[in-house]
């Protein structure tokens, strides 16, 4: 008479298979099962189920690691009754994640603290949780990392690097001023990702000021700032800082206005 495989035999053969959810959820899925009278292959496809979440959690994790996130931030968590310039139901296509298919470019522009940070990343995790390579970095970051000589091997080896994820975010754009070399740099990227590769980039200059970013070569920052708009999608932001947020609300701070609200009040104040 053949016997089956004693409870030990199944939990070692699910180590050998690297069936580790499987594994750990065994007695507790047996036990539903049992109670339900479940058939059987209800009760493997619920195995099944549990494993195959586990994998997907692990390798969100992984893709979110190697995102190079400074923090974690979902869309869920963005306030936009604190900033009603921007158009929700904009954001909410986005991340349908249609640009990356695309391989469209967003770019996020607004003083600083309004959200842009906060929006490039969660769209980031939307495009993780969907299985997309994502990369993401300050420009300033990018800049300490590009070879000072364009024969140097990794010069290429770097544009190859930031060419492979589906998804690339530069993030602070404006904030330092680059040199000719990075600026260069910047230029055969935004080249070799053009209409291949998905963008975000977000900036606290308006596009009339990129030239001096780039070291100020109006040429060359025009010649990026075509292939970026080329397909891209504009949100400016127009609001207050959510660093003051509380404070606003609390009536402890002044609202940062623009230049004609200043203006306008400080008529309606002579």
């Amino acid at each position: 008479m053949t016997t089956g495989l004693t409870y030990l035999e199944v939990q070692k053969n699910l180590e050998l298979l690297k069936l580790s959810q499987i594994q750990a959820s065994l007695d507790r899925i047996a036990e539903e099962a049992s109670k339900g009278q479940w058939s059987y292959i209800e009760f493997l496809g619920r195995l099944l189920e549990d494993e195959m979440a586990a994998r997907k959690e692990r390798r969100t994790a992984f893709k979110q690691k190697l995102a190079h996130f400074p923090w974690v931030k979902t869309l869920d968590q963005f306030d936009f009754s604190f900033q009603p310039s921007i158009d929700e139901k904009k954001v909410k296509e986005l991340a349908t994640l249609r640009f990356v298919e695309k391989a469209e470019v967003i770019l996020f522009t607004g003083p600083p603290g309004v959200g842009k940070t906060h929006l490039a990343i969660g769209l980031g995790m939307e495009a993780v949780r969907a299985g997309y390579s994502v990369y993401f970095t300050t420009l300033s970051e990018l800049a300490n990392q590009v070879p000072r000589e364009r024969t140097d091997p990794k010069w290429a080896e770097k544009l190859r690097v930031l060419n492979y994820p589906r998804l690339l975010i530069i993030d602070e754009v404006g904030y330092i001023p680059l040199d000719s070399v990075v600026s260069y740099f910047i230029f055969s990227l935004v080249c070799q990702r053009y209409e291949k590769g998905a963008m975000i980039w977000t900036s606290n200059k308006g596009f009339g000021d990129w030239a001096s970013v780039f070291a100020g070569d109006e040429v060359l920052a025009a010649a990026i700032l075509d292939r970026l708009l080329h397909h891209g999608t504009v949100i400016n932001i127009r609001g207050n800082s959510y660093r003051l947020r509380d404070k606003l609300r609390a009536g402890t701070a002044e609202p940062i206005l623009a230049g004609s609200q200043r203006s306008k009040r400080a008529d309606n104040n002579g």
